[in-house]
């Protein structure tokens, strides 16, 4: 029987701009290796302080719209006392209790359960950092 927790650490090039990632085919691929048609839960974790997961429709224009809900909520201005990096690199530091850096997603019989609009996204609005780390770990 294979493992009941697997674990494996993606790496993401985000690249110099804000984007919405879709990981959704990381994390089925993923569970093809590992979860051997068993049921359980996928947990997927940034390990940065600058970046988020979430679950969310893409490609109809949702994933540009939560970026610009973040600019609105999250301006990259001069308010933030964080300072270092890019202007406004003090908001990216916020992100993560808007848009937290996991989400635990049911599995069943070896699949990825989402509705059908929804995908797994790393959120990063982060110029600063264009590499990511990201853990996929299923337990069964």
């Amino acid at each position: 029987m294979p493992d009941v927790f697997t674990t494996r650490v993606l790496q993401v090039t985000t690249g110099s701009t804000e984007v919405v990632r879709d990981l959704t085919a990381d994390c089925e691929a993923f569970l093809r290796e590992t979860a051997d048609g068993r049921d359980g839960l996928l947990n997927i974790f940034v390990p940065h302080a600058t970046a988020g997961i979430a679950v969310l429709e893409t490609g109809a224009g949702s994933d540009d719209d939560l970026l610009a809900a973040l600019h609105t909520l999250l301006p990259a201005d001069d308010r933030w006392q964080h300072r270092h990096g890019s202007p406004g690199h003090g908001r990216d530091h916020v992100l993560p209790a808007l848009v937290p850096p996991h989400a635990t997603l049911p599995v069943v019989d070896g699949r990825l359960e989402l509705g059908t609009w929804q995908s797994v996204c790393l959120v990063d609005t982060n110029v600063d950092n264009p590499d990511r780390k990201v853990r996929l770990s299923f337990l069964g």
